[in-house]
């Protein structure tokens, strides 16, 4: 196990009828002009939001509003809010709703305080200085933004999907109440626990050795879903069942379960470029791409993998073939992403655009976010691998790396150490032989009931 200092500061506040509440905690944290953030109608029609407004009413909170939050939220709405937010003398923020909200208002927070761009942030130029308190009124279980540090935004211009991770814009409390998620659609129910499943797995999938206690807080909460999330696209007004998804989408993306181990990433990184240029659900695209990845790096951890498929999906261990227990393991889950019951449409656009999809400074986002891929590979295997795709069939391996913005050094034993391009050639590699066929189906159908 590593080092590590953990901060989990969030007050949750958990349970029924606890959004009434809201205007109690604002106050206690010193709010007192507040804009409310959220997405569609549907925290209208619900009444959800005018709850939440009589709450502050209650407390004497001023707000303000701004609706208009989308999934893969984008950079003209935060620049809206920003604008609004200094005008109104706006002191705090209240992000209403699911992931998107969340992450656009918290987008707000660090934007306000800032003389320069929100954008200098999300683009690695300029760290967080000052922010604006963010809380949150949570409806769908899936990003975790509710206990998380962290905050994705697309940019307008150029289509690029970007990451915040810092302290600061942690919330200082969250809303939880699970009834809120009872009119969740079964789409959007399955992509959100393919997103908790998927934080989880990203943080799962770990060279750090002696992690036992991690490891088994990533299984109970991937069981945990594996159980409930069959019962909630049955029932979807099941208390329990709701209640408990909630909680596990929190604790899989609060960081808990990612405490003093090295962890990975690559998928989602690879989601972002697909759902930013695209615009799928997150959790859709992620349906498609995890099965792929664990595939692909299978062989680099056998042994962890064969642990995951027997903690988790209770295959039985063949301690003379490890390898055929993994491989089982992953075919479960992938049998348990799709079925013809209970299905949720994975994107089906033909992604046959490579280079535009490439060409997005997908390399330098990477390095500047710094993440471990799950697997290691020496420079020979990598160049090798590159000049297997077809892509740079046309182009010297030298001219492609000058595209990457960077050069090999020729001594290097593992590229990784000087430019993480392990995660360059996954994303090639996935996407060429394993996502773009995948893709091209008509429709691909991705479920969450085993």
């Amino acid at each position: 196990m590593q080092n590590f200092v953990f901060c989990s500061p969030t007050t949750f506040v958990f349970g029924k009828g606890t959004e009434n509440e809201t205007g109690a905690y604002v106050q206690k944290f010193g709010g007192t002009k507040v804009m409310i953030h959220y997405g569609s109608g549907s925290v209208v029609r619900s009444g959800l939001l005018d709850r939440v407004k009589a709450s502050l009413d209650e407390a004497g909170i001023g707000y303000c509003e701004l609706g208009g939050a989308q999934p893969n939220p984008r950079s003209g709405l935060v620049y809206e809010g920003i604008e609004m937010a200094r005008r109104e003398k706006v002191d705090f923020m209240i992000g209403l709703g699911g992931g998107s909200a969340i992450d656009s208002a918290k987008a707000i927070a660090v934007g306000v305080p800032y003389d320069g761009d929100f954008w200098d942030f999300y683009d690695d130029k300029a760290e967080p200085e000052n922010t604006l308190p963010v809380a949150t009124v949570v409806t769908i279980p899936a990003a975790g933004s509710e206990g998380s540090n962290s905050s994705v935004i697309t940019h307008e211009d150029g289509m690029l999907k970007r990451g915040l991770g810092h302290e600061s814009i942690r919330p200082v409390f969250s809303i939880m109440n699970p009834e809120l998620t009872f009119t969740l659609p079964p789409y959007q129910t399955a992509c959100g626990c393919a997103d908790i499943m998927a934080h989880i797995l990203e943080r799962y999938l770990s060279n750090t050795t002696d992690v036992e206690m991690t490891d088994r807080l990533c299984e109970s909460v991937l069981k945990t879903l594996i159980k409930e999330v069959p019962v909630v696209l049955e029932e979807p007004e099941h208390y329990g069942a709701r209640a408990n998804i909630f909680w596990a989408g929190m604790i899989a993306h609060n960081n808990s379960c990612g405490v003093g181990r090295e962890q990975d990433w690559s998928s989602h990184q690879i989601e972002h470029e697909l759902s930013a240029l695209y615009d799928v659900a997150h959790g859709a695209g992620l349906a498609v791409i995890f099965p792929a990845f664990m595939k692909y790096t299978l062989k680099q951890d056998v042994q962890r993998y064969a642990q995951l498929a027997v903690r988790v999906w209770n295959c039985e261990m063949d301690f003379q073939n490890p390898e055929k227990t993994a491989r089982e393991g992953i075919t479960r889950f992938e049998l348990f992403l799709k079925s013809d019951k209970r299905r949720v449409c994975a994107p089906g656009e033909q992604f046959d655009d490579l280079l535009t999809f490439l060409d997005r400074e997908l390399v330098a986002q990477i390095i500047m976010l710094g993440p471990r891929p799950f697997f290691d590979a020496s420079q020979h295997y990598l160049k090798n691998l590159l000049l297997q795709c077809p892509m740079f069939l046309h182009n010297s391996l030298d001219k492609q790396l000058v595209f990457v913005g960077h050069t090999i050094n020729p001594s290097a034993e593992r590229m990784y150490d000087f430019l993480r391009l392990p995660f360059f050639v996954l994303s090639i590699y996935l996407f060429y032989h394993k996502i773009q066929p995948f893709l091209a189906m008509p429709l691909h159908c991705v479920d969450l009931c085993p």
